[in-house]
């Protein structure tokens, strides 16, 4: 592409990608602070990808999701997990009708935008299969028929860190189909002492609609056409090779605590995230940084550690740092 169509390209971003900064307005009008849980948020719905969110109680991770919802214009449910879901609680089961004689399908809440599913590792096997089928293939079978969900279809999943009793650990498979990991952290004193006075008044806050689900479908298509340079790609494919085979890239130290490497979902994910980074930006074009931003929220589910890694405290984000440190910048 020349430099005349990336300009050009740019000039069509920086119009259609206004609505981000109102977006992220609107929902810091409730959300204090959890700047980048947002701004990943929307990186996600760019780029048709779902979330996991991993935090303690009460860091506002069920308020971030359904403010965003509110200023998307989107449908939204949220799904509480508990060990006794049944995959019909989910997804729907089929209903007899003793007036006419039928079997007629009842929708479950994931037939929305977006769903909010709510400690999503205390839930068992076969709910975990049936929401991974609607993750993948943004569609769910009740019975023997198959239902599509919208084209706008985003999974907002919590866990809880510490409370470990009772939960089913989710599948490596399952954890791949998350674009993004997302730690959430607690706010600074200053943050908090917003959210004290903000929370606790009587005139609290609501979000207005910022775009609507229409626009961020146009956006992710204008997404796909940014402009990704060849070093660029090759800076991607080393970042994730590396993970798979340390020792080419200098970094021998790192075998023995890696047990699998990123996916080549892991290489898709981190291209489209890295465009819909330089979208949110007003650009044309996919920088190093760009990758950078969204490589720890990629990569951190899907670098699985051994048992060498764990017993000696290292982390994925640990490994992610000293692959990024090593891999040259182009």
């Amino acid at each position: 592409m020349s430099q005349t169509n990336i300009q050009q390209l740019t000039d069509v971003i920086r119009s259609k990608s206004q609505f981000v900064e109102i977006l992220f307005q609107e929902v810091g009008k409730v959300v204090v602070g959890q700047t980048a849980l947002i701004e990943k948020m929307v990186l996600a719905l760019l780029c048709d990808g779902h979330v996991l969110l991993e935090g303690l109680p009460g860091l506002a991770k069920t308020l971030t999701v359904k403010t965003l919802a509110q200023t998307i214009d989107a449908q939204f449910n949220r799904v509480q997990f508990t060990p006794d879901l049944l995959p019909s609680d989910l997804v729907g089961t089929i209903i007899f009708n003793q007036k006419t004689y039928e079997f007629t399908p009842k929708k479950g809440p994931i037939f929305t935008n977006i769903v909010l599913a709510d400690e999503i590792n205390r839930a068992p096997a076969k709910v975990q299969s049936a929401l991974l089928e609607a993750m993948g293939e943004h569609q769910v079978t009740i019975g023997e028929t198959t239902y599509q969900l919208d084209e706008l279809f985003i999974v907002l999943a919590t866990q809880n860190p510490i409370e470990q009793e009772g939960t089913y650990p989710l599948p490596e498979a399952q954890l791949d189909r998350f674009l993004f990991k997302i730690k959430v952290d607690y706010p600074s004193v200053a943050e908090e002492k917003v959210m004290m006075t903000r929370m606790t008044s009587n005139d609290k806050p609501q979000p207005q609609k910022a775009c609507t689900p229409q626009a961020l479908l146009e956006s992710r298509k204008l997404c796909n056409e940014i402009y990704v340079d060849e070093k660029v790609k090759d800076y991607i494919l080393n970042i994730i090779f590396a993970s798979r085979f340390p020792e080419k890239f200098g970094l021998t130290e790192l075998k023995p605590w890696i047990s699998v490497g990123g996916s080549p979902r892991a290489t898709l994910s981190l291209i489209k995230a890295a465009r819909a980074n330089a979208f949110i930006r007003h650009r044309g074009y996919v920088t190093p940084e760009d990758v950078k931003s969204v490589a720890y929220d990629i990569l951190r589910h899907r670098i699985l550690l051994t048992y060498e890694a764990d017993a000696e405290g290292i982390t994925s984000e640990a490994i992610v740092r000293k692959i990024l440190d090593r891999i040259e910048v182009p």
